[in-house]
């Protein structure tokens, strides 16, 4: 999934954005506020982690401007204040969740889950299953009934993506966009690769990568409903 960091401590914003890097998630790092702001009026995200004290503009004023453009983006706000108020403040601009620093990364991971879960489907649990596929969010592991698959950090991400929703049709465009950040040069040609590969890991699963000619792939499982 495409994450949006927003965070100007810069050991701080590289240890989260190395965490989530690692477990196959695409991450766009921000430091200035108001850069932060701009970016978000023309890339869709899956997840936004927003710090509040920002030069530029601050998280609640970006959290506000999102809110207002009627955007849905989950929004885990990162703070250092911890009273009460700050915390009421948030919620009601619309964050979905927050924490306050210092925190343990591996709650942040497990709050992330959880707001990428709601934006995926509002599954209650980290399992992903179509046919006899199934994706552990938790653990980043992949199997085909009781086989596991080895698979890399964007072959996960392109799984992911595609079972979060069986049947849903997603253009070469949206999965450039899921699957790599700005810095980061790829084209179409890309994606056909990467579906080829996790085609081939994914042989003998009654669920399956189907190619709709011109529009895009979607994940299809032969199973009975």
């Amino acid at each position: 999934m495409r994450i949006l960091l927003v965070e100007d401590t810069h050991d701080v914003g590289e240890a989260i954005s190395r965490r989530f890097q690692s477990t196959g998630h695409t991450v766009d790092w921000e430091t200035d506020g108001a850069a932060a702001a701009d970016i978000l009026d023309f890339t869709d995200y899956d997840l936004v982690i927003l710090d509040v004290m920002l030069p530029g503009m601050d998280g609640f004023s970006i959290l506000r401007r999102l809110r207002q453009e009627k955007s849905s983006v989950p929004v885990l706000v990162l703070t250092a204040r911890s009273e009460i108020d700050d915390r009421v403040s948030a919620l009601d601009l619309g964050a979905d969740d927050y924490l306050v620093k210092p925190f343990d990364f591996r709650e942040l991971e497990a709050r992330a889950r959880v707001l990428l879960r709601r934006r995926s489907g509002g599954e209650a649990t980290n399992i992903i299953v179509c046919g006899d596929v199934s994706l552990d969010r938790a653990n980043r592991s992949v199997k085909v009934g009781k086989r596991e698959v080895q698979l890399k950090r964007r072959e996960m991400t392109l799984l992911e993506v595609l079972a979060s929703r069986p049947g849903k049709i997603f253009s070469k465009e949206e999965l450039l966009d899921r699957l790599f950040g700005f810095e980061e040069a790829a084209g179409p040609n890309a994606i056909e690769l990467y579906v080829g590969r996790l085609r081939k890991k994914l042989e003998g699963a009654s669920a399956r990568i189907v190619t709709q000619r011109g529009v895009g792939y979607q994940l299809v499982s032969d199973d009975p409903a």
